[in-house]
């Protein structure tokens, strides 16, 4: 009898772990659709921004080249004749003054173009200067506790830079803006998502303990006691981990 059981539940447990299986793959596949997406816009982005610099380029190489054109006329007038040298000379000077100006300008929107590098949680890394400006901005807004604008700037941020150098470090501080909105929920959605898409990460084990005390603020001890256990058996050297160790001895 216990074999004929076994053997009738046997089909059900095999019905389950294809239905597994198909989610899993599903959830691979929604999660490449994203990225993808996420890498097509930035494409997109970053080829606009080539296109309306290769305009503005040459738009200032046409003026140089009038420029020029402008100086080459003066000098064959000034050869040819002998009247009038010293307003010649002025024009020549102020058409040379025109022509660096221009230069100078071109330099200066080149730089703005320029990628520059930063530290970014102790790592050097090569980031556009407007992403360096968004990203710092957001973050003055959460240090100011103005966790309504930085939840927009943050998550402004992401959608507009989705493969930047910043964007680990700044799924930890937007957990933090939810966290100090206490929207828990949240808070505990965009942490879990940092530790699992970056799980080596500095700010990981940090995100972890975030997570258990959210748990905690919801009054839900006994996920927050798991999750502390998970942060000192996956992160055990690490701060976080000795913090969480002193917090499971509260909660217990």
């Amino acid at each position: 009898m216990f074999f004929c059981a076994s053997a009738a539940a046997w089909p059900w447990v095999a019905q389950a772990g294809l239905f597994d299986d198909k989610e899993a793959r599903q959830a691979i596949l929604d999660l490449r659709k994203q990225l993808d997406e996420a890498n097509e816009e930035h494409r997109l982005k970053q080829a606009d921004l080539n296109t309306r610099m290769q305009d503005e380029l040459v738009q200032l190489r046409r003026i140089l080249l009038d420029l020029n054109h402008q100086l080459d006329l003066i000098r064959s007038d000034l050869a040819r004749q002998q009247g009038d040298q010293e307003q010649i000379v002025r024009d020549i000077a102020e058409i040379q003054r025109r022509q660096k100006d221009v230069s100078q300008s071109v330099e200066e929107r080149l730089r703005r173009f320029e990628p520059q590098k930063v530290l970014i949680e102790g790592k050097e890394a090569s980031v556009d200067q407007e992403e360096k400006r968004s990203y710092d901005m957001a973050l003055s807004q959460l240090r100011t506790a103005d966790f309504d604008g930085a939840i927009l700037a943050l998550t402004a941020f992401q959608r507009r830079y989705p493969s930047s150098a910043y964007s680990d470090t700044a799924k930890f501080w937007l957990g933090n803006a939810f966290y100090g909105k206490r929207d828990y929920k949240e808070a505990i959605t965009v942490f879990r998502a940092l530790v699992a898409t970056a799980p080596n990460h500095s700010r990981a084990p940090e995100s972890m303990l975030a997570i258990a005390n959210c748990q905690a603020e919801m009054k839900d001890l006994k996920a927050a006691k798991r999750t502390l256990e998970d942060l000192i058996k996956a992160y055990p050297n690490s701060e976080a981990a000795q913090a969480g160790k002193e917090r499971l001895a509260i909660l217990k």
